[in-house]
């Protein structure tokens, strides 16, 4: 019985973890992580970024020399309200 109540404790524990990682705002996204949050897949974030739809920046992963895209928060919040930006002539 107190194994049983141990064992529910602990899936408790880490759905409550995963709900904090979940809701917990970033500075920074990667396209990875902005996509998981509005439901998109990578590569089309990416693309996003690469046609300017997206306000993002490119910085410096740590991978040699390749940089990478990274939204802020505003970013995501600004999506998540207003959708793509305009289409550039």
């Amino acid at each position: 019985m107190e194994a049983d109540i141990e064992t529910r404790f602990d899936r408790i524990e880490a759905m409550l973890v995963a709900l904090v990682e979940r809701e917990t705002a970033h500075k920074w996204y990667s396209t990875g992580q902005f996509a998981k949050t509005v439901g998109l897949a990578e590569f089309t974030v990416r693309e996003h970024c690469r046609l300017g739809r997206l306000n993002a920046e490119k910085r410096r992963s740590g991978r040699g020399p390749h940089c990478t895209w990274v939204l802020s928060h505003q970013e995501l919040q600004r999506y998540q309200q207003h959708g793509l930006l305009p289409r550039s002539p």
